[in-house]
């Protein structure tokens, strides 16, 4: 978890946030430790006197047939997923009402919190519930307008959360394509900083799953369940692992590499 240390000015643009730069102070914690997330929110208090905008991001992913999933596995995601979102936002709206009402939570989720993807119940369900969540806060804090609750709401990105995942499919898992740029959702972070609004949509075919939901959710359903596997998983065969549900694995970077490996294979079909 990271604090700035420096206050950027909330006028700033993403862009011009970047440049501006500033000292962080890193807080690496568990979010799903109530007590854990509350000595965060002492900690941050304590060092820079006030939480202006809180955002609820940790999210690990698991993989495999429902049935074939371990029960601690599927909890686990929920526990990461829903219940740390849920300890991170009532730490943070206690902190805002000490304040003066004042400060803005925004909880990162995804577009599969409006449609299910076969393979990925658990992972879907959490963003569903972190959707529910959002909305429900909302509607508790309409009294309170200078408290802002935003969602952000991305398609794939590009990061290795497809290579940490849980994964008991039998088969190595891949982000789907289109895949976009990690950097889109720092840039609406920030935006929303500055400039809440309830709800962020991050990529053009997240905006058609989104409009999908809403004109032909049945056959929006029977297309991801179709094409959603043939998408997410690669044709070779992986023994089960639990990845980073219950410990940090694999490499630690924002860039997943997967814009490149779907350029060179669909150029590669395209050839052939």
């Amino acid at each position: 978890m990271l604090a700035a240390r420096d206050p950027i000015p909330l006028n700033q643009t993403a862009a011009e946030c970047r440049a501006i730069g500033g000292k962080a102070l890193a807080l690496p914690i568990d979010v799903t430790i109530a007590r854990a997330v509350e000595e965060l929110q002492n900690n941050t208090v304590e060092e820079f006197g006030r939480i202006d905008v809180w955002v609820n991001c940790a999210a690990v992913l698991l993989f495999g047939r429902f049935e074939e999933v371990p029960p601690d596995a599927f909890r686990r995601v929920i526990e990461t997923n829903v219940i740390g979102y849920a300890h991170g936002a009532r730490v943070a709206l206690h902190q805002f009402r000490k304040q003066g009402n004042r400060g803005t939570l925004i909880n990162v989720g995804s577009v599969l919190g409006t449609v299910g993807e076969p393979y990925a119940s658990a992972y879907v369900a959490s963003k569903f519930a972190i959707r529910g969540l959002t909305a429900c806060l909302r509607q508790e804090l309409r009294e309170l307008p200078n408290i802002r609750v935003c969602s952000v709401l991305p398609a794939a990105l590009d990061t290795p959360i497809y290579e940490h995942a849980g994964n008991y499919m039998g088969r190595a898992a891949r982000s789907i394509v289109p895949v976009y740029d990690p950097r889109k959702v720092a840039d609406a972070i920030v935006r929303l900083a500055s400039r809440p609004r309830p709800q962020v949509i991050i990529g053009g075919f997240g905006w058609l799953i989104i409009a999908g939901t809403i004109v032909a959710p049945t056959v929006l359903e029977w297309a991801i369940g179709y094409f959603g596997p043939r998408l997410q998983f690669k044709p070779e065969a992986v023994p089960a692992t639990s990845g980073s549900l219950f410990e940090p694995t694999g490499k630690h970077s924002p860039d997943g590499g997967w814009g490149r490996y779907w350029s060179k294979t669909l150029f590669s079909r395209k050839e052939r």
